[in-house]
């Protein structure tokens, strides 16, 4: 005879109760409250599962669930949060911190949920546990061989370019009136006043918003806004009756299986990108074209670099509206890490964008900064490591692109 699995039911759904007592394959305990749910599994009673609603008496089912994982006698236990109606903020959250499933009332039927739970149990039996472990503060520093060099570096390169410069200057006065340099604030190790040669007609960022929603690199061909509930899921049209390919959640009066709705939201916050580069951008004057290819633009950086704003080789700055979408929301945590290296004129992203004629992802750019930032952990800095960046540089500075 099969063994009844053993579930723990914590909340007031007597639809859902009356569902699972029906099932032979369950064997079910019934809590109304957090407090009398946390002292029959304090004496020892033993349990496969825990389905707990998210608001209960006492307390709230997040807070159930983070009692049980302190819990070591616990920790194969699986753990299922029950909502009465699809909320997305709860959704992320609930599998933020690792809650094993989310169901929605009403549940589909008994043996579904009992399939959930046989699938839960022997994948945390697979889990291995450790004592958690006090995690070392990770310091990030900038050695003083880095700004030694910058200020030198800088400062020859100023004094060598200025006929340069001067020559750069007056064909940007020549081709179009306003200022010859342009200012705008970036957010580095902090925000600053970043300057560039002007390589764009004057008032040109009043066009950013049109161009960014039609022309931006790192935006994706898709166009889709919104989940369809109408298509139906790919994975469980394959399938034989009633089943389907992962658990059905409730958004609304709809119905939609998780793995289906995980594809279109995914595709959804593609188009939703974080940085903005504009392809052919047609801002860009004749001069300005030039001065792009050839980073003469970036000239002015130096006096940034001798200020302290900025290094020779680092992490690009970003403007500021990039870098609150690329704080906020999933992951900003990790990406947050790429502002402790120092901004710079150059750096890994540069190099490899320029390397592949200006064409990367995001993904892949977020990626690069990080790793370039990992370099100022503890004792990781390493002077060459720069010093090869700046010979990419070099190499790739005349290009058919602008970058």
């Amino acid at each position: 005879m099969e063994k009844a699995l053993r579930i723990v039911y914590v909340g007031t759904s007597s639809e859902t109760m009356d569902l699972l007592r029906a099932d032979r394959l369950v064997s079910l305990t019934t809590h109304s409250n957090l407090l009398t749910a946390i002292n029959y599994l304090k004496s020892g009673q033993v349990a496969d599962a825990i389905l707990c609603e998210m608001v209960l008496s006492g307390g709230n089912g997040l807070e159930m669930h983070e009692w049980v994982r302190q819990q070591k006698e616990l920790a194969h236990v699986c753990f299922i949060l029950i909502a009465y109606e699809f909320k997305e903020e709860l959704y992320k959250e609930a599998f933020k911190r690792h809650i094993d499933d989310y169901f929605v009332i009403p549940l589909i039927s008994a043996a579904n949920i009992a399939g959930r739970v046989e699938y839960l149990k022997e994948y945390r039996k697979k889990i291995v546990y450790h004592e958690p472990q006090l995690e070392t503060e990770i310091t990030y520093h900038m050695p003083l061989s880095k700004r030694v060099f910058d200020v030198v570096m800088a400062s020859s390169a100023l004094i060598a370019l200025s006929p340069l410069i001067l020559i750069v200057v007056i064909a940007i006065r020549l081709e179009s009136k306003g200022k010859v340099y342009y200012t705008s604030r970036r957010v580095g190790r902090k925000p600053f006043d970043f300057y560039k040669l002007r390589s764009m007609r004057v008032g040109a960022d009043a066009d950013l918003g049109k161009l960014a929603k039609d022309k931006n690199q790192y935006a994706t061909a898709s166009k889709k806004t919104e989940i369809d509930f109408e298509t139906p899921c790919p994975k469980c049209a394959q399938l034989t009756g009633n089943n389907t390919c992962s658990p059905i959640i409730h958004v609304g009066s709809n119905s939609i299986c998780e793995d289906w709705y995980s594809v279109q939201k995914k595709e959804i916050d593609k188009s939703k990108s974080a940085f903005i580069k504009i392809v052919n951008d047609p801002r860009i004057t004749k001069v300005g074209k030039f001065i792009r290819n050839t980073s003469i633009d970036e000239l002015p950086q130096l006096l940034n670099v001798l200020k302290g704003d900025m290094s020779i080789v680092g992490n690009r700055p970003l403007p500021v509206y990039e870098a609150e979408q690329l704080t906020i929301g999933k992951g900003g945590g990790d990406m947050a890490k790429r502002f402790l290296a120092p901004a710079g004129i150059t750096g890994l992203w540069q190099v490899e964008l320029r390397g592949k004629g200006g064409d990367m992802s995001e993904a892949e750019r977020k990626r690069l900064d990080n790793t370039y930032s990992d370099h100022f952990i503890g004792n990781n800095y390493s002077f060459w490591y720069d010093f090869k960046l700046i010979l990419r540089t070099f190499k790739a500075l005349f290009q058919k692109d602008t970058v």
